[in-house]
């Protein structure tokens, strides 16, 4: 491979995919209490029983460590988290600008498993011994066509966060509302609640299929915060339905799991067009 690949750990790529396709992770931060650990160091379970939690992205250094430890003969790309989600985009552009000019560094507007969706289109492009430029616009074209909806069991760790008020945690409760949201343009935003978990991923699935472009290839990945059984289910759904050219299932990272909370279920999904002309 003439071109090396750099992604952060909040594309939540699952760690043999990362191997098979060459990808370097560079772990996010997770400050517990005072102590500053990497994202992957502290269950799920140990860490939602801790007290403050923050995030934080890589610093540049680390990034700067990564691109010169893959360094390829035609330089690196580094793919991360959307800039308006964190920090790590202008850590990542600063630890590039050390290395040199043959590091490129790609916003990819999104996050857990549709950012994965984009690294291994990146990762392909670099297999197939692309140029630098020609690894970024595959990553850019992904980028455009990823999708990535979600839900969750209920308002109630929302709620105790700050993010959602009270009052609305107690309606969902009494309606058994699951809420939805969606991941565009580099930011969340909130869809029509279901009327419980059942719902919620009988939409997720459906949205799959609807207004897709042929003929194209299908890449899907199912996402889960301590749900794994109903992600699995979720993802053979759409594997019976549209037979994806790609499939996996990973966990959210903690790192987002910590602001939304467990049962967190999600589905990233491109449909691949042919080659722009």
């Amino acid at each position: 491979m003439t071109v090396s690949i750099v992604t952060d750990s909040a594309a939540a790529l699952p760690p043999d995919l990362a191997r098979t396709h060459g990808v370097t992770v560079v772990p996010m931060w997770l400050n517990v209490d005072g102590e500053s650990i990497h994202e992957g160091d502290v269950g799920l379970d140990a860490l939602l029983a801790r007290g403050d939690v923050k995030t934080s992205g890589p610093t540049p250094g680390e990034f700067e460590a990564a691109a010169r430890g893959v360094r390829g003969a035609d330089g690196v790309v580094i793919l991360t988290i959307a800039s308006t989600m964190s920090a790590t985009y202008e850590a990542a552009v600063l630890g590039a600008r050390a290395v040199g000019s043959d590091v490129r560094v790609v916003d990819t507007r999104t996050a857990a498993g549709a950012q994965a969706l984009v690294v291994l289109a990146a990762a392909e492009a670099a297999q197939q011994e692309r140029p630098v430029a020609e690894v970024v616009a595959a990553a850019d074209r992904a980028a455009r066509e990823v999708h990535l909806v979600a839900t969750l069991p209920g308002l109630d760790h929302l709620v105790r966060s700050g993010r959602v008020p009270n009052i609305a945690g107690r309606a969902g409760r009494l309606l058994g509302i699951a809420p939805m949201f969606q991941f565009r343009d580099g930011r969340a935003h909130a869809l029509r609640p279901a009327l419980g978990m059942g719902a919620a991923l009988d939409r997720i699935a459906a949205s799959v299929g609807r207004g897709h472009p042929a003929p194209a290839r299908l890449h899907v990945a199912a996402l889960h915060a301590g749900a794994e059984a109903d992600a699995q289910a979720l993802l053979d759904r759409v594997v019976e339905q549209h037979h994806p050219a790609t499939t996996f299932l990973a966990s959210f990272g903690t790192v987002m799991t910590v602001h939304t909370g467990p049962g967190l279920i999600g589905l990233a999904w491109r449909w691949e067009r042919g080659p722009e002309r």
